[in-house]
């Protein structure tokens, strides 16, 4: 099978230079782009707060001493341009109603407005101080830009623009004007204020310059200049003044006031001194600076990191990556800067993160939680195409994938198509026992979860409300384990007050496993624990036990009738149907026998990695169906594929790294099983926790299931309680 050979189209051009250089300012970029999405949040909150707290404490002291004229002499702002008398009320109001709304980031830029002219007449008719000058400066900061993503404005910014309320569009355009315009402007007066700082501490250092200190401590913060090294001030204040490497120099000079201020104590400045330098780490040195034009410079020479096209599509090799699970966004977020056309198809417009359906199907998630849409994810990346359709198959000899009403040519393919369930030839028992594989499987099985309640409410029969309340899991590995302690405290917490004719917490909640114990391939002593955590739920584990017959009254289990009404399968999964498309060798659950380059046995160009594939790839073992596996099977692929294009050597045979197995039972236990580290209990469930958030695909998917998380955890709430969809309402008539 021939397969694309490197040539002037496909290689980079201009040798080592231009092919690794602009990779590594990238990745630059694509770290501090990511500190930035995840620092700026954090930092607004802080500077917000903090600001609110040190105005508003200041306003309740000058109210609690209120003795009317005594209040009037004491507190008076004495300024030229207005009576003394009103500036005293005005600045009591200014420092007790603003930062309410400075806290909440509503009106932020009108709020900081005027607690910013307070600042300044403060510093510089009565008392001059460092800490007053860093207030200063971060309120100038948020007049200009504004608040940060954790706050009101952000939440009513898009609804505003798009409202009728008199003159909010215009006020919204004009903000966002202020922002991408005189933003950049700002940080490089703050850039060039704290670098003036820096060199007249410099100066006042010297015995015949002390008087430089008094000069100008009004406007630049010299006292805490003075407490970094003497050594590196010239230095750094060159640097900085020249917007040179300014993150990483602020960087530098953040962790020296930390240490300054463990050291000796300034005026209460020192947070906000390093609030201050966080924002030229978080958005750099602003527009006129040396890091600016060598940007603008680096951008001219190499398009795509402005994001634009740095080269023509047209003619490149064309990478169909099938499947948006784990494996395949990874495949392409490795090629979003390789010189090929990427396109990527599913059947779905979303990435599923399918660790944690079964906390949809047991009312803890919402749907929206563990799904994130895959379009914006390749919003900057111009060579990657999304697709939305069901592959029905691959004509190898044509090199096209597929679909229903197209077909898509390819010069490399990458399978990454997932299972479904197996029933291991009992198909028939599917109806009477779903799996958990996609988002309608949760959706449907929490409504026949919620469902069972229900009518075990509405019955009088004693013996079909008993049914009705057992649920039956089979498949012990973490699948089922997990569902089974969900289903348990679902029953037993937050929800024995919702009911009158029957007690939740009676619920039977039986966990069937054929081999010896559960979870097999964990360690055996955590296994044993994972049992226990299940039996004190109130889990009836029946181990060893194989299940003969399944139908819509109940299981037989070893030649033992139980009446169940919701039965949940979680006992094994089949291979997608690409192995048979290429008539390619597979085991029994489906799974093409890969190469060790993961491609499939004739035909080098074609490669299948994640539940698609069996690799003996760990230890010379199958590689697990996990989450990780997938994304470094992707990986590995892409890696593969660009190495090929540009003639450089292929990466060797692909090996999985296993990064340990997590499995939760409940809300304070988890075993956890790393080789050889091995954690169980409440460590466990953290670090599960901490793990599956990690995964999420999406800053808002993380922060809401978090709070969901959070808010269920204390309170025992059962969060998403919704029967949706119609089975379920017809069951009890109209």
């Amino acid at each position: 099978m021939s397969e694309p050979q490197p040539s002037a189209s496909t290689a980079q051009p201009g040798g080592w230079a231009d092919a690794w250089l602009p990779r590594f300012i990238a990745v630059h970029a694509e770290l501090f782009r990511r500190i930035r999405s995840l620092g700026w949040p954090i930092l607004d909150v802080f500077v917000r707060i903090g600001l609110a707290q040190q105005f508003f404490i200041s306003g309740v002291l000058k109210v609690t001493n209120w003795q009317g004229a005594l209040f009037l002499s004491e507190y008076q702002y004495r300024v030229s341009w207005m009576d003394p008398v009103s500036a005293a009320y005005i600045g009591a109001a200014i420092e007790l109603l603003c930062p309410i709304l400075l806290a909440a980031g509503l009106l932020t830029r009108y709020t900081a407005l005027p607690m910013l002219i307070l600042s300044l007449v403060v510093q510089f008719n009565y008392n001059a101080v460092d800490s007053q000058l860093f207030s200063a400066a971060l309120l100038g900061w948020l007049v200009v830009y504004g608040a940060g993503p954790l706050s009101l404005d952000a939440l009513l910014r898009r609804g505003l623009a798009d409202s009728a309320l008199p003159l909010a569009a215009r006020v919204v355009r004009a903000s966002t004007w202020v922002r991408i315009h005189v933003g950049p402007l700002y940080l490089s007066g703050v850039r060039v204020w704290l670098a003036a700082a820096l060199l007249m501490a410099t100066v006042g250092l010297s015995p015949q310059h002390t008087h430089a200190l008094t000069d100008t401590s009004y406007w630049l913060p010299i006292k805490s200049a003075v407490l970094w090294p003497s050594a590196p001030l010239l230095a750094a204040g060159i640097l900085l003044l020249l917007g040179w490497l300014t993150s990483y120099l602020s960087i530098v000079l953040t962790a020296l006031s930390l240490g300054a201020a463990m050291m000796q104590s300034l005026d209460g400045s020192e947070a906000y001194l390093c609030a201050t330098l966080a924002l030229l780490v978080l958005f750099g040195g602003g527009l006129l600076s040396a890091d600016a034009a060598l940007t603008r410079l680096l951008q001219r020479r190499f398009p795509e990191l402005a994001g634009k096209p740095a080269f023509s599509l047209e003619g490149l090799p064309r990478v169909v990556i099938v499947g948006a699970g784990f494996g395949g966004l990874s495949c392409a977020l490795v090629l979003r800067r390789t010189r090929v056309s990427v396109t990527l198809i599913d059947r779905d417009n979303y990435h599923l993160f399918q660790p944690l359906l079964y906390q949809v199907a047991t009312a803890g998630l919402s749907p929206g939680d563990i799904a994130a849409p895959i379009r914006p994810l390749f919003r900057e990346c111009f060579n990657t195409r999304v697709l939305l359709g069901t592959v029905t198959g691959v004509d190898a000899k044509r090199q096209r994938v597929l679909l229903a009403e197209r077909q898509i040519p390819y010069d490399y393919l990458v399978l990454a198509t997932g299972a479904a369930h197996s029933y291991f030839g009992k198909d028939q028992w599917q109806p009477y026992a779903p799996g958990l594989k996609r988002v309608e499987d949760a959706t449907a099985i929490r409504g026949r979860l919620l469902s069972a309640f229900e009518r075990a409410e509405a019955t009088d029969d004693a013996e079909e409300r008993q049914a009705l309340l057992t649920f039956l899991i089979v498949g012990g590995g973490p699948t089922g384990v997990e569902l089974a302690g969900a289903i348990a405290e679902l029953a037993r917490f937050g929800m024995e007050k919702d009911f009158r004719q029957f007690d939740p917490t009676n619920a039977r909640v039986i966990l069937v496993q054929s081999a010896p114990r559960v979870l097999p391939a964990f360690n055996e002593n955590l296994a044993a624990i994972a049992q226990r955590s299940l039996q004190r739920l109130g889990v009836e584990v029946m181990v060893g036990s194989r299940v003969d017959n399944i139908d819509a009254l109940g299981v037989s289990v070893g030649g033992t009738r139980i009446a169940a009404r919701t039965v949940l399968w979680a006992a094994g999964v089949m291979a997608s149907p690409a192995g048979k498309w290429l008539n390619a060798p597979s085991d029994a659950a489906g799974r093409v026998i890969v190469e060790p380059d993961l491609s499939i046995p004739g035909y080098k160009n074609i490669f299948a990695i994640g539940d698609t594939a069996l690799a003996m790839a760990w230890s010379k073992q199958p590689v697990p169906g996990l989450a990780p596996a997938a994304k470094q099977g992707g990986a590995y692929v892409a890696t593969l594929i660009r190495s090929r294009l540009q003639g450089n050597a292929a990466p060797g045979e692909f090996v999985y790294r296993h990064r340990g197995s997590l499995a939760t039972i409940g809300r304070q236990a988890a075993v956890a099983d790393f080789g050889r580290i091995k954690l169980w209990g409440a460590p466990a469930w953290w670090l599960w926790g901490l793990v599956h958030v990690g995964f999420l695909v999406g800053m808002r998917n993380r922060v809401a299931t978090m709070l969901n998380w959070f808010w269920a955890y204390l309170t025992y709430g059962g969060g998403i309680r919704l029967i949706t969809g119609g089975d379920a309402a017809a069951e009890f008539g109209p």
